[in-house]
């Protein structure tokens, strides 16, 4: 190929890419190859790329190409999620703006609608991942509502319930009153907010007493059906067996007596609302107390709420409290820290609801799960480690899993109504093995299929993706098949800690009930993407850059080494855009080092020079050296530092020391032996650096020969591991800071590269001067002698207890290095004397600012000290 004179990404990126398509390089079928697997985090269908998954997505890939090199058969599956509540208020929110209602469509027409929308938006998301060069086998592309998908959801539901493991309950739930639906404990987000403590005054009937009620909600206090004291608080002793009367409502309601109440919190007396509150449910149920819901599914007032009907639950607490003062109930107010559960999705304000719904009985399945990740005998491992206390505390303090919702979008309960109460209902895969079950049950043979309502539910998004591991490789339907035996357990997972419980636990929970297996060996947690202030990135503050744009401006390689790169903040990243533009030049730099080789002329009748004998040993060992560390790193799961290890190798050893110690002399050809071995140690440097940049290195290992398809970079073979020459490396460790000092007496005295120079050495170190040839390239040496005798009359630097002398003579012009010298002096004498005179001014010590005062004495003290330097400097010129 022609040399191109600058890396141009956006040349190269489709062309490769295609090509890697083309040739179906990235698809696996089961085979004689131990696999290697990877199921990826399905995002939401109707998504679009964005930091988080930016980085999520190149740390998978540099895995799996990683893994595929080292000679795996990889297999990385793709997929989205089906993400009811997000993407059902979507479809919900645009027939809205076409003044269309969800409660006017039928299932079926709402559904038509979803499905459009998913065509019409879904699946982009997984396009931009291509742009990013992610290497998935797209042939295996999932989607959570595929036949297939669904079915296995399903059957796991119908088996889970003949298991006795689900349930119908009557429960009080998280309620999201602006998806309408339920939630599980873990979607709720609880937030501290400041509210306010609301004092009322309860009359106490048949009498003019009053008791005061402390609470957070005056609102629902129209469902209020009792007040309950502590039969041990004294102050009380007189309410027990009485009644008191509602405010505004004027409902009568007993005055109850239990021990849950706190006599130090408050006044000692609770409102008891069993509609409304988790705790006064179970009080409720202990003292049959009647159950008012005041609230509608969308959190407005029912006809419970009197005069308010119909009005938003935060609009009632404003206006409750103003009448309950203007009517002499409300006491004071107090301001109050709350703690207040949020949606995850929407951000509402979560309503306690009682509702029947579908539980999970999650006691006995969560055991082996605990035991996998932290027993001593465990076999999934969590990257960082910290997460396993965050993990124990979620599963040792599991609750029954919520796992109906109240949507249309999703795989719909499998449970067939065939009676008028709430038990007359068959479980089964199909509608039509329900109709047998309620035969068998009620003995009626007259029953048809349309005696039978589904269930109006859906099931929990999760509840389909913890199958997900499992379900693409068909192994709920057919837990036998081939590839299910060969491609599980899958190896890595790499995904956010925020889902450790939501989706990582509940896999592994479903990977032992259904395979009797861990679904994967590794997880591997990435923090969150922060921008450089430490500040979560989000829309709200506009510091989230366009994903491709970023993609567009630096190349693909540039942006994934730049993720890469950005510092750790415990488990979060820092990133800075200009750590992509770092990435896009260390492309520039290894397509330069390339271009480089290319306008070497190449000569067989040339001898190899002894310098290319010892750079090309030496940067063998420094290769073999940094293959080790890597291979620490990425089993540490240490993949930004194995991209340092790399980067550091490439740009520092690769290009500034071996590339310029094997170059040829202006206008001389290279010898082939050297030049064969330049090219066989630049492809391994292209095979370690491939997992983080695909595409630069697929365009350069392509240039660099013909390939056959079976011979490009992507399917090549990573670098077998040989023996390091420590030796060589700590002594060139040596010859390095030799070189360096010479660089900085050159630079010092301005000694250009084409002048010559001589070095002589005092070996103290008895260092080895086999390696003298190194610096004679290098630095432009005509000469090394050794001596015993200081050299008088030269440019002197130590390195260790060595010492090295470059006479000035031949190397310098004296004359002018005086004139030079002699002009410094003088302009430092006049600050110094200029400094000294202002702090010999009375005046001005006393009157002028410290910070000025301070800069003047600066002054003398630096001035000083140079004048001593140059005098040295003159006086071993003359």
């Amino acid at each position: 190929m022609s040399i191109q004179k600058k890396y141009d990404p956006s040349k190269i990126e489709d062309k490769w890419y295609q090509y890697w398509m083309e040739q179906n390089y990235f698809h696996s079928e089961p085979d004689e190859r131990e696999a290697y697997t990877i199921v990826i985090p399905p995002p939401n269908v109707t998504g679009v790329l964005h930091m988080g998954h930016m980085l999520n997505n190149t740390i998978q890939d540099v895995l799996i190409r990683r893994a595929r090199l080292l000679g795996y058969n990889a297999c990385w599956v793709p997929g989205t999620d089906h993400a009811s509540i997000a993407t059902e208020a979507k479809v919900v929110n645009k027939l809205k703006q076409e003044g269309i209602k969800k409660s006017d469509l039928t299932r079926e027409e709402f559904l038509g609608h979803a499905w459009e929308w998913t065509h019409k938006h879904g699946g982009i998301i997984l396009e931009q991942l291509k742009k990013l060069g992610a290497s998935c086998d797209w042939d295996r592309t999932k989607f959570t509502m595929d036949d297939d998908m669904s079915a296995a959801v399903i059957k796991t539901f119908v088996d889970l319930y003949s298991k006795g493991l689900i349930y119908r309950g009557y429960r009080m739930v998280n309620w999201d009153p602006e998806a309408k639906t339920t939630l599980s404990d873990e979607e709720v987000i609880y937030e501290e907010k400041q509210g306010n403590l609301y004092y009322l005054s309860y009359a106490i009937e048949g009498s003019d007493e009053k008791v005061t009620i402390a609470t957070t909600r005056p609102e629902t206090i129209l469902g209020d059906t009792a007040i309950c004291i502590n039969p041990n608080d004294e102050r009380y002793t007189h309410l027990k067996g009485k009644k008191a009367i509602v405010p505004l409502a004027n409902r009568v309601i007993p005055i109850i007596e239990d021990e849950y109440v706190d006599i130090e919190f408050g006044t000692g007396c609770l409102k008891v609302t069993p509609a409304h509150d988790e705790n006064d449910k179970a009080l409720g149920e202990k003292h049959n107390l009647e159950v008012i819901d005041i609230f509608n599914d969308d959190a407005r007032l029912n006809s419970f709420g009197l005069h308010y009907q119909g009005k938003d639950r935060f609009v009632v607490r404003k206006e409750i409290s103003k009448e309950l003062e203007e009517k002499g109930f409300l006491i004071k107010t107090e301001q109050h820290i709350n703690k207040v559960g949020t949606s995850e999705r929407t951000k509402a304000v979560i309503e306690p609801r009682l509702s029947d719904q579908w539980f999970l009985k999650m006691d006995d399945l969560v055991k082996p799960a605990i035991e996998a990740v932290l027993g001593e005998d465990s076999e999934i491992n969590l990257f960082p480690k910290k997460f396993e206390n965050t993990y124990r505390h979620w599963m040792e303090n599991i609750r029954d899993w919520n796992i109906s919702r109240q949507l249309w979008w999703g795989q719909q309960i499998p449970a067939y109504y065939f009676g008028d109460g709430k038990e007359d209902f068959a479980v089964a895969e199909t509608k039509e093995a329900a109709l047998a079950l309620a035969k068998a049950t009620t003995g009626n043979e007259n029953l048809t299929l349309d005696d039978l309502r589904q269930d109006e539910d859906a099931l929990d998004t999760w509840f389909s993706s913890w199958l997900w591991p499992i379900s693409v490789f068909d192994g709920i339907r057919n837990p036998e098949n081939e590839e299910i035996q060969y491609y599980y357990p899958t190896n890595d997972l790499v995904t956010g800690p925020d889902i450790l419980f939501f989706w990582v636990a509940r896999m592994i929970i479903a990977g032992y009930e259904y395979r009797d297996l861990k679904p994967f060996t590794n997880v591997y947690l990435t923090g969150l993407v922060r921008d450089e202030q430490g500040r979560k990135m989000s829309k709200q503050l506009g510091n989230s850059p366009d994903a491709l744009k970023l993609i567009e401006d630096y190349g693909a390689d540039g942006v994934r080494v730049g993720l890469l790169l950005s510092s750790a903040a415990g488990n979060d990243l820092l990133f800075d855009v200009a750590l992509c533009d770092q990435g896009k030049k260390f492309a520039n730099k290894v397509f330069n080092a390339y271009n480089l080789t290319q306008i070497w002329e190449v000569s067989d009748a040339v001898e190899q020079p002894e310098v290319a004998k010892i750079a090309i040993e030496w940067y063998k060992s420094k290769f073999q050296k940094a293959l080790a560390e890597l291979e620490d790193q990425y089993s540490k799961y240490r993949i930004s530092d194995a991209l340092m290890i790399s980067y550091k190798l490439v740009w520092d050893d690769f290009c500034s020391w071996f590339l310029e110690m094997v170059k040829p002399t202006y206008g001389s050809p290279i010898d082939k032996k050297t030049y064969d071995t330049v090219i066989s140690l630049f492809e391994d440097n292209l095979k370690i650096l491939h997992p983080f940049m695909p595409f630069l290195t697929e365009d350069i290992w392509q240039r660099m020969a013909e390939r056959s398809k079976e011979e490009a970079l992507v399917v090549s073979s990573w670098p077998k591991a040989a023996e390091v020459n420590s030796e060589l490396l700590s002594n060139f460790e040596m010859i390095q800071d030799v070189v360096s000092g010479v660089r900085t007496i050159r630079k010092e005295k301005n000694i250009l590269q084409k002048n010559a120079v001589s070095l002589t050495i005092i070996n103290n170190e008895k260092f080895t001067t086999t390696l003298d040839t190194v610096v004679a390239k290098l630095e432009n040496v005509e000469s090394i002698s050794y001596s015993d005798e200081k050299l008088e009359g030269a440019l002197s630097f130590r390195v260790k207890s060595n010492e090295y002398f470059i006479p000035m003579e031949g190397a310098i012009d004296i004359e002018a290095e005086i004139e030079k010298l002699t002009k410094e002096l003088e302009y430092v004498e006049g600050s110094l004397k200029r400094a000294q005179g202002m702090l010999n001014n009375e005046k001005f010590v006393n009157n002028a600012k410290e910070v000025v005062v301070d800069k003047q004495r600066k002054i003398v003290s630096d001035s000083e000290a140079k004048i001593a330097t140059l005098k040295a400097s003159l006086a071993s010129l003359k």
